[in-house]
């Protein structure tokens, strides 16, 4: 078998191009959760080195946070989180104990906190402290989907390859439609980005410029019953 020399970048653009693709769709009702976008992730020169993506990722994520409020919808924000022992952090964070491992995300820590520049609403989001790579593992989001009617998942932030992708991969396993805006996830390098795009894409979820997620929201109506 010939190996192609293509790169994960180009790989996951002739995928989208691809008129053979089908499109999973939106559904009726959707939820907005953004997975960890916290300072752990995003602050780079702080605690990152680097972060693969548009440098407009926190205002897309904004943007479409604010279109889920204007239509009643439900956002829900993640962060990783653990006890100041990390005896709470299990396998998942147990390999080291190096100043940037996840054991050492504390609590009330910096490293802990949401991207400074995210708009919150404390009042209507949900805002989570998950401890594990998937938004669904042990958390209450399934039942607020239940609860709330939702069909259909839309997953921003970081890392595509890690905590972005082990959620898509749970949402479409519970049966909901998943849609990932490319511009607003991220990782620390272009390879496991672009790779995990073209996996999400080809198999888990529908991957798409943000424009077209906003022009969802914007065009959305309250379901018939």
């Amino acid at each position: 078998m010939e190996l192609s020399n293509k790169t994960a970048r180009q790989m996951f653009a002739e995928l989208r191009a691809s008129p053979d693709r089908l499109a999973y769709g939106f559904g009726r009702k959707p939820m907005l959760v953004n997975v960890d976008p916290q300072n752990a992730y995003t602050s780079v020169g702080e605690f990152v080195t680097a972060y693969d993506n548009d440098p407009a990722q926190m205002n897309y994520i904004n943007a479409l946070a604010s279109a889920a409020r204007s239509k009643k919808l439900p956002v829900m924000w993640t962060y990783v989180a653990f006890r100041t022992d990390g005896s709470d952090c299990g396998a998942f964070g147990s390999r080291d104990d190096k100043p940037d491992s996840l054991q050492n995300i504390k609590r009330g820590s910096r490293r802990a906190a949401l991207d400074s520049r995210l708009v919150i609403d404390h009042e209507q989001d949900y805002v989570v402290n998950k401890l594990m790579p998937s938004a669904f593992h042990e958390t209450n989001l399934q039942s607020l989907l239940v609860w709330l009617g939702c069909d259909t998942v839309i997953v921003t932030g970081g890392s595509t390859s890690g905590c972005v992708r082990a959620t898509v991969v749970d949402s479409l396993s519970r049966g909901y439609r998943t849609i990932v805006p490319e511009e607003c996830v991220a990782d620390l390098h272009e390879s496991p980005h672009f790779a995990n795009l073209y996996d999400m894409h080809k198999k888990y979820a529908d991957v798409l410029p943000v424009r077209d997620v906003l022009a969802y929201y914007e065009n959305w109506t309250t379901p018939m019953a």
